[in-house]
C-alpha cells in the first residue's frame, strides 16, 4: 500500500487513504498527500488502505437439485469506500474471508434449486443474488462491491463425459435422419429416371418396330414391282432367310459368347416363316371367337 512515514510527518500514496489516531482513539482520515503529525498530543499515522479495486476469487463445490456435484469459480471485484474507509480499517480484520464466506453461503442456498442445464443456463441469476447479498452486508463494513462474475462451472468429470456422449448420440442420431432423407430422395429419383428410361426405351423399340414394319413393307413392294410373277409370300421367305444369315453372322462375331447350338438350314427358314403365321392367325381367330 505505499506509505512513508516519520515521527513528525507522513506521505499518503495515490489511490490509498491513512487512519489518523490521537492516544489510540480514531480521529480522522487522511488524503493522499504530504501529512505533518504532533506526537506530543499522541497524534499519529495508524494505517493506510488502498482504494484500488481488488479481486477476489472463490472456489465453491455444491450440488445441485439433480444430484450433480459440481465446482463454481467465482469472481468478486470489490473496494474500499472512501469516506466509510473507518469502517473498513475497525471492523473487519481479514475482510476476504468475510466475502468469501458470504459467497458459499448465498451459492449453497441456490444452486441446490437448480437443475445442471438451469445453472448453466442461469448463471448470471446465481451471480446476480451473490452480489446483491454481499452489496447489502459488505456495505455496512466500508466495502463496495463492484462485480461479481461466474467465471467458470464444473461439473464432476464423469458428468462430463456423460453430457459429451449424450451430445455426440443426439448428433448421430440427427445425421442418420439427414442421410435416411437423403437416401430416401435418392432411391426416389432413381426409380424416377428407371421409370423414364424404360418408357423411353419402350418408345424407341416401338419406333424401332414400326420403321422395320415399314422398310419391310416398302422392300416387298419394290421388289414385286420390279420383279414379275413374285408374291408377297415369296418375298418375305427372302427376307427372312436374309434376316436368319445375318443373325447367324452376328453371333459368330460377339466375343462374349462361347458355344451355341442352332438348327440350321433352308428349311428351318420356312419353319420358322411357318410357325410365326400360324401364331398369328390363331391368334386372330381368338381374337374374333371373343368378340362374337
Amino acid at each position: 500500500m505505499g506509505n512513508s512515514c516519520c515521527y513528525l510527518c507522513g506521505c499518503i500514496d495515490q489511490a490509498s487513504i491513512g487512519v489518523i489516531e490521537r492516544w489510540g482513539r480514531f480521529e480522522r482520515l487522511a488524503e493522499p498527500g504530504f501529512h505533518f503529525f504532533n506526537p506530543f498530543v499522541g497524534q499519529f499515522l495508524t494505517g493506510v488502505l488502498s482504494t484500488r479495486i481488488q479481486s477476489l476469487d472463490v472456489r465453491i463445490e455444491t450440488k445441485t437439485k439433480d444430484n450433480v456435484f459440481v465446482q463454481l469459480v467465482c469472481s468478486i471485484q470489490y473496494r474500499v469506500v472512501r469516506t466509510n474507509a473507518d469502517d473498513a480499517f475497525y471492523e473487519l480484520a481479514n475482510p476476504q474471508e468475510q466475502i468469501q464466506a458470504y459467497v458459499f453461503d448465498v451459492v449453497r442456498a441456490v444452486v441446490p434449486r437448480m437443475t445442471l442445464d438451469e445453472l448453466f443456463e442461469q448463471k448470471g441469476e446465481v451471480a446476480k443474488s451473490v452480489l446483491e447479498e454481499l452489496e447489502k452486508v459488505m456495505g455496512a463494513y466500508g466495502y463496495s462491491i463492484e462485480h461479481m462474475l461466474m467465471v467458470d462451472i464444473i461439473p464432476d468429470a464423469s458428468v462430463r463425459k456423460a453430457m459429451n456422449e449424450i451430445n455426440a448420440a443426439q448428433r448421430l442420431q440427427l445425421a442418420s435422419v439427414y442421410k435416411g432423407e437423403a437416401e430416401k430422395v435418392f432411391q426416389v429419383k432413381k426409380a424416377e429416371a428407371e421409370a423414364e428410361a424404360k418408357y423411353l426405351g419402350g418408345v424407341g423399340v416401338a419406333r424401332q418396330r414400326q420403321a422395320i414394319t415399314d422398310g419391310l413393307r416398302e422392300n416387298i413392294l419394290n421388289f414385286s414391282h420390279k420383279v414379275e410373277g413374285t408374291t408377297a409370300k415369296e418375298v418375305m421367305d427372302l427376307i427372312m432367310v436374309t434376316q436368319y444369315f445375318d443373325t447367324i453372322k452376328d453371333l459368330g462375331n460377339s466375343s462374349n459368347n462361347t458355344t451355341v447350338f442352332i438348327p440350321h438350314g433352308p428349311g428351318h427358314v420356312r419353319d420358322i416363316t411357318d410357325q410365326i403365321r400360324n401364331g398369328m392367325m390363331e391368334a386372330a381367330s381368338v381374337q374374333a371367337i371373343q368378340e362374337d
